[in-house]
């Protein structure tokens, strides 16, 4: 049975009655199938996701990308890699299921596969704990990103979160430190990594894994630090005025890629990624190609200086930076105190006369 979101009834009603047409023993009495009436509405579904999807407001795009027909992590790790082999735990406490991770094979070469699983079912949902991750998922991730450093080996993390788990237990285990910690493992490897925004990437629950070389999103996912609802409960007091929040935040990948947050937008099938899975398929395994090739030349170093680069020039393009290019103007300014102590200590004649001066007070107190 599928699934239609609130904007799509229209669409709804023709798929329906497409399936009525194909049956020709159906309550019309119709003994034969009318081919001629299925094409006119399979053009009149196509003409009018054409027409929706064109002009989705950022609203419509969240609840796209929250879709309960979408294709999860699960779903690209086991048709896009060979050989995949999860790996549990995090040494410390145990497993976190909300989050799908191993080494793999692509394209015959060794990948560590990261990927925050929502589950397609009312079980696995639950199982998963609808993607949000807890501490030991976080440090799961951090241990085995540090062996994928360790082996030279690239990492591709599938984000799909509405965030980390906000509960008791995740607290007192030191979720906002896990979170911490994976970002700050994130920007010190030495290997490429990249993330792919499949649904949702929500809050630091998303950004403990997308601090990466290249962030790129599906074209109907979104990014952002809080959902809309909450940011209108937040700023409004009036979790209805959703769209307005989903506006101002800009969370969609255009919006995204315009400021240049992320660096590229994967193309999905007119209606959604769930209309056309193995389309999707496709475009994020041309993706995942190219992004490795550009990487494959590069040096460790390269790979973390690239990194480093990309996050420090973000936001940085009016007014704070002559070039974008010219990272060595983000210094910190000093002031004419510290540049003086500086130059002074610097001096050995300087040096001389302050540890007699030191000397001198040090006595005349003693005699004191």
């Amino acid at each position: 049975m599928k699934n239609y979101l609130n904007f799509e009834s229209d669409i709804k009603n023709l798929e329906a009655e497409i399936e009525k047409l194909k049956d020709p023993y159906n309550q019309d009495g119709l003994s034969e199938v009318d081919t001629k009436k299925i094409s006119q509405s399979q053009e009149e579904i196509d003409r009018k996701l054409q027409e929706i999807y064109s002009n989705l407001d950022p609203w419509q795009t969240t609840l796209v990308a929250r879709h309960e027909d979408r294709p999860k992590a699960k779903f690209f790790i086991d048709n896009l890699f060979k050989d995949f082999i999860p790996l549990s735990g995090d040494r410390f406490y145990g497993e976190d299921k909300s989050v799908l991770a191993g080494f793999a094979k692509f394209n015959e070469k060794s990948v560590l596969v990261i990927g925050q699983e929502k589950g397609d079912s009312l079980e696995t949902r639950i199982e998963r704990n609808f993607g949000m991750m807890r501490p030991e998922g976080y440090r799961k991730t951090i241990r085995l990103m540090k062996l994928a450093d360790k082996f030279n080996i690239p990492i591709i993390s599938f984000i799909d979160t509405p965030g980390a788990y906000p509960g008791v237990g995740a607290e007192e285990r030191g979720q906002a430190e896990a979170i911490a910690k994976s970002i700050e493992c994130c920007m010190s490897l030495k290997v490429p990594t990249f993330a792919i925004i499949i649904g949702e990437g929500g809050s630091g629950g998303a950004i403990a894994l997308a601090s990466s070389n290249k962030v790129i999103m599906l074209e109907n996912a979104i990014y952002s630090v809080i959902s809309p609802e909450g940011c209108a409960t937040i700023l409004w007091r009036d979790p209805k005025r959703t769209l307005d929040a989903a506006k101002a935040m800009k969370l969609s990948s255009k919006n995204l890629l315009e400021l240049k947050i992320i660096n590229e937008i994967i193309s999905e099938p007119i209606g959604g990624a769930h209309r056309d899975r193995d389309l999707t398929l496709d475009n994020v395994r041309k993706s995942i190609e190219n992004n490795l090739n550009e990487f494959f030349n590069m040096s460790r170093d390269e790979v973390l200086n690239h990194r480093k680069s990309k996050f420090l020039t973000i936001g940085r393009s009016k007014g704070y930076m002559n070039s974008l290019d010219d990272l060595s103007s983000l210094t910190v300014k000093k002031n004419k105190v510290n540049l003086f102590m500086e130059d002074f200590f610097k001096s050995k004649i300087s040096l001389v006369i302050f540890f007699i001066t030191l000397a001198i007070l040090s006595v005349s107190i003693f005699f004191l």
